[in-house]
């Protein structure tokens, strides 16, 4: 990704799932929660609106999960994290082909997503991509509303699926993806349909409300 500034490579690991994905599927209307410095924003903004007018809403609090905390980052550190996401997201706007509607939710999930069905969006979005808060709580949380948000025949990606978080005493399954995303997938296995689990991430797409 020349010009643009990326502190960390997660991204790219996952890169040639998306670009294959995104070959078969073309979604103009996007809800990411949790964007960092804007890595997939700026795959999607790219790989999509050289094609079409697109919609993309992240959703992000940039001031740091409890991994990020419990790792010893300096919450002041997320200040250039946003900067970063901001810088890189307006780069690839500038240089699509097309009209790039961002719109940023610096805010936590559990009050935007909430809104945002209040507000009419219930089935909406063509893609949802969650990579937010990695404790289960959370997780399923933001799963459940997110399929509320996407669309019939959408698709939604959930990462971080074998992701564990260091700590001193071991694993500890409620400060991991993995419960929640089994819990979610197992209660929704008639509306959904898993395509595929590569690279810790897990693609569904949505058969029915």
């Amino acid at each position: 990704m020349a010009g643009y500034v990326f502190t960390t490579n997660w991204f790219e690991k996952e890169r040639p799932a998306w670009e294959e994905l995104f070959t078969k599927v073309k979604p103009r209307k996007i809800l990411e929660i949790g964007s960092y410095e804007g890595a997939s924003a700026v795959f999607l903004i790219e790989t999509l609106a050289k094609d079409f007018d697109i919609e993309l809403h992240c959703i992000d609090t940039w001031a740091g999960s409890l991994e990020h905390r419990s790792g010893g980052l300096d919450p002041s550190d997320m200040g250039s994290v946003e900067l970063h996401f901001q810088q890189n997201t307006a780069m690839a706007i500038r240089e699509a082909k097309n009209r790039v509607d961002l719109k940023i939710h610096k805010e936590l999930s559990e009050l935007c997503l909430p809104r945002l069905l209040a507000m009419g969006s219930k089935n909406y979005f063509d893609f949802i991509y969650i990579d937010g808060s990695h404790q289960a709580p959370d997780v399923l949380y933001d799963a459940v509303l997110a399929f509320k948000l996407l669309s019939v025949g959408g698709l939604m990606i959930l990462d971080d699926y074998l992701w564990n978080e260091p700590l001193p005493t071991g694993k500890d399954p409620l400060r991991s993806p993995k419960l929640a995303i089994d819990a979610f997938v197992n209660i929704n296995l008639r509306k959904l349909n898993v395509l595929s689990a590569l690279n810790s991430q897990v693609f569904i797409q949505k058969i029915s409300d």
